[in-house]
């Protein structure tokens, strides 16, 4: 873009030159688009110059709500640069539509699971005042009104992108990967001249439907809550079932109403003290959607989940979404997610639909907790060897060998040294414990339907040990909480998630997959295309249908992010 020869040592005639030529030009935005027709620039004398750039060396600017801007003094710079040192936001003496389309974003950054006030938000109505009629801006006013514009916009990108807060600091491992934003190459190219300013912040946010349909359920919440008047629902010693006698039916029908478990057509119950089958279906929706057994009946756990503040479960969308903008936001192939809280996990096709949904057994909420992060499947293991870590050999199995002699010959274990050479498949000596009690010997379960891996592995590498497996314990899914594991995850239908990742190996057709499965040998299969794997942490989940679902925070990770988002700071 020819502007783009206007840097700071060029700012007399020539830019003046350009600007009252309507010089224009085709740009090469850094997400892709079309070229961009650049208008006059407000000019500034050699005294707005040497304001302007005074605010940039120091970083910080009185105005901000948050003064101190460290992290964006550079990409500030760099951004009135490209525009040879002018002012972006104002021309002919007025803020542009872009600049109040901004700023009716950065007033609504509550929608968005953010806060106003890191964006200035309350202060916006008041600096647009100063640019009425009546009123007279200086130059001093109007550069400090475009430059604090420029860094709440840049702040409230990053934020959207990004995520608020650094997610290494809770040990989740992700990285944004391809995609990543450019704060003033960004404004620059697709923002300052935009056409329509909504349709190019959207690109900002990630790509998700899944991201959507919380943004969506976001807003409802937030009305909702509003709506709401927080009126607990007793809570009687015993639980309550149909028929019986229930002084909350009035509020629980209102509270049901609202939150969309009852349909809008349905008419309040006859009696008022009466728990009957006009709400038992709506509490049955209720419980499906928070994780609870579907039985209908008004116990300690689903009236408390009822009792939960509205602005609880907005809290939870804001977490889920900030936790959202922390991933990945472009796949090679789609990815398959874990979501721990929930205790599912989904396949997703290349429009990001569910295509495959099942339970999981998570690692349990004290010492073995399933750890956060993104990896690749890259091979299936058919009737894997369970090689039991040294830390559970030591604390769970020792213990029981000593107990009882024939526990490793009765649950299929074999003692192996370093190498994988096995020392006892039967009686295990004193010298022999003393070396496992030592850790110089490890436990390995042979394969088999017993296996505690079941009969496959879905292997991605990770410094965890961590991978998905099939297991013998299959009574556990039909629990509403399931975090019993070591921190590997188990999988429900293991044959289907087999089917779904070896789908691009043809030769692997669905016989053959359960034939190896049933078979006598350890069979390793290289998965033709590697498939992303996210395990991720939300306790907030919008269904394809719109339903919201909300999880307890079993691991304490919305607590620990809610402490950390509460004290953040833009920098």
């Amino acid at each position: 873009m020819r502007l783009h020869l206007c840097r700071s040592i060029y700012t007399g005639l020539l830019c003046i030159l350009l600007t009252l030529a309507g010089a224009t030009g085709a740009g090469s935005p850094a997400f892709g688009g079309t070229a961009r027709t650049v208008g006059a620039a407000q000019q500034l004398t050699p005294d707005g110059q040497a304001e302007l750039g005074e605010i940039v060396r120091q970083g910080k600017l009185p105005d901000l709500n948050w003064p101190d801007f460290p992290n964006y003094r550079a990409k500030v710079a760099e951004f009135y640069d490209f525009f040879g040192n002018t002012l972006a936001w104002i021309r002919g003496g007025e803020p542009t539509p872009q600049a109040r389309a901004i700023i009716k974003l950065l007033e609504n950054a509550e929608s968005k699971g953010l806060r106003p006030d890191d964006y200035d938000g309350r202060r916006w109505e008041g600096r647009l005042a100063e640019f009425a009629p009546s009123a007279s801006s200086s130059e001093s006013d109007r550069v400090h009104f475009d430059v604090t514009l420029t860094i709440s916009t840049m702040r409230y990108i990053s934020d959207l992108h990004f995520g608020r807060v650094n997610p290494g600091l809770f040990h989740f491992e992700f990285d944004i990967g391809p995609g990543k934003i450019d704060l003033s190459q960004f404004l620059e190219q697709r923002v300052v001249n935009a056409p329509d300013v909504n349709a190019a912040m959207d690109t900002v946010d990630p790509p998700f439907p899944t991201y959507r349909r919380t943004l969506a359920a976001l807003s409802t919440y937030l009305e909702i809550a509003r709506k709401d008047d927080g009126q607990p629902l007793p809570i009687p010693r015993k639980p309550v079932g149909p028929g019986d006698l229930y002084a909350g039916v009035p509020r629980l029908f209102r509270l049901l109403s609202l939150l969309g478990d009852i349909s809008e057509n349905e008419k309040a119950p006859v009696s008022e003290t009466t728990y009957g089958a006009a709400l038992i279906d709506a509490v049955k929706h209720f419980q499906e959607r928070h994780g609870l057994l579907p039985d209908g009946r008004l116990g300690v756990r689903t009236l408390s989940a009822m009792n939960t503040p509205l602005s609880r479960r907005v809290t939870q969308l804001e977490l889920t979404l900030e936790r959202w903008r922390w991933m990945p936001h472009q796949f090679r192939v789609p990815p398959i997610v874990v979501n721990i809280p929930e205790f599912r996990l989904r396949a997703v096709d290349e429009n990001y639909r569910w295509a495959l949904s099942m339970g999981v057994v998570v690692g349990r909420a004290y010492h073995h907790k399933t750890p956060v992060f993104a990896s690749t499947i890259r091979s299936v293991t058919f009737r894997p060897y369970w090689t039991v870590p040294v830390e559970i050999g030591k604390e769970e199995l020792v213990p029981l060998f000593e107990k009882d002699p024939a526990y490793l010959v009765q649950h299929s274990y074999e003692v192996v040294d370093s190498r994988g050479n096995v020392v006892t498949d039967s009686t295990i000596s004193a010298d022999v414990m003393d070396q496992l009690r030592a850790g110089k010997l490890s436990v390995r379960q042979r394969p088999g339907p017993d296996n505690a891996l079941g009969l496959v592995r879905f292997d991605f590498p990770n410094p965890y040990a961590v991978y998905m497996h099939g297991t013998p314990a299959t009574e556990l899914f039909s629990r509403s909480r399931r975090d019993f594991s070591h921190g590997c995850i188990r999988v429900e239908d293991p044959v289907a998630l087999a089917e779904w990742v070896l789908r691009g190996n043809p030769e692997w057709a669905p016989d053959k997959i359960r034939a190896a499965m049933d078979g006598s040998e350890t069979i390793a299969v290289k998965v033709a295309s590697p498939i992303p794997v996210l395990i991720v942490y939300g306790t907030a989940v919008v269904m394809e249908n719109g339903d919201v679902h909300f999880f307890d925070d079993i691991y304490g990770y919305d607590a620990e992010l809610e402490r950390a988002l509460a004290s953040h700071h833009p920098g």
